[in-house]
């Protein structure tokens, strides 16, 4: 109990976490009171992809050096051609393959999509806020480093998703499974934030950086 104490403690903002939980719970509530299916799920997850890069284009503008001038428009480049061919394959190649096999996919809502989408920026933008800049883990990294953060953490996460998205689809959908692949999700984001915070604070302790988790704390990592 005391790791897991301490690893949250050096883990994370309270108000990053909080956002987060929040975040992941839009799905949930879509499932459970609203209808939404597989498809709509993993298409507001696309959308969050495209979130994720957009905050890691200010992450690396935030890191002090000149070097990010020429790699930040080549990240933006190369990651808006990955979230693209992801798009292309959630929006059109993925229904068309569970049509083929049999599977129930259910149609998305535009407008659902939409509607989780500001939630999405601030919850993401809460993690930038309280740990990159007020918590000072922009002076941990470097432009070159946070060039392919993203890609580890999006890739797992959505290989992961997909292939769960594939069991529900060809179950019927039933709200259960829906249901367990939101709550897999939300717990492979929360472990992926905190181990991003860990690395984070490593990098920290051994270049004497202080990082300010809460609001008139210093925690030391």
């Amino acid at each position: 109990m005391e790791r897991l104490i301490a690893w949250y403690r050096v883990g994370s903002s309270y108000g990053a976490l909080v956002a987060l939980v929040v975040a992941n719970l839009i799905p949930l509530a879509g499932v459970l009171f609203l209808g939404w299916s597989v498809w709509q799920i993993l298409i507001i997850y696309w959308l969050e992809n495209g979130i994720v890069g957009f905050y890691n284009v200010l992450k690396m503008a935030a890191v002090p050096g000149l070097g990010k001038l020429g790699i930040i428009p080549f990240f933006i480049l190369h990651y808006g051609m990955f979230w693209v061919v992801h798009g292309v394959f959630v929006w059109f190649a993925l229904p068309m393959i569970w049509e083929q096999m049999g599977g129930a996919t259910g149609g998305p809502s535009l407008v659902a999509c939409l509607w989780a989408l500001p939630v999405l920026v601030l919850s993401h933008g809460a993690s930038f806020v309280y740990n990159w800049w007020l918590g000072g883990e922009r002076y941990t990294s470097s432009p070159a480093r946070e060039m392919g953060a993203p890609y580890g953490r999006v890739v797992i996460l959505h290989v992961t998703i997909v292939l769960g998205a594939f069991l529900v689809a060809f179950l019927g959908s039933p709200i259960w499974a829906l249901v367990l692949l939101v709550g897999l999700k939300t717990v492979a984001d929360l472990a992926a934030h905190l181990a991003e915070r860990r690395r984070a604070g490593f990098r920290a302790r051994a270049e004497g950086v202080e990082l300010y988790r809460t609001p008139g704390r210093t925690v030391w990592s």
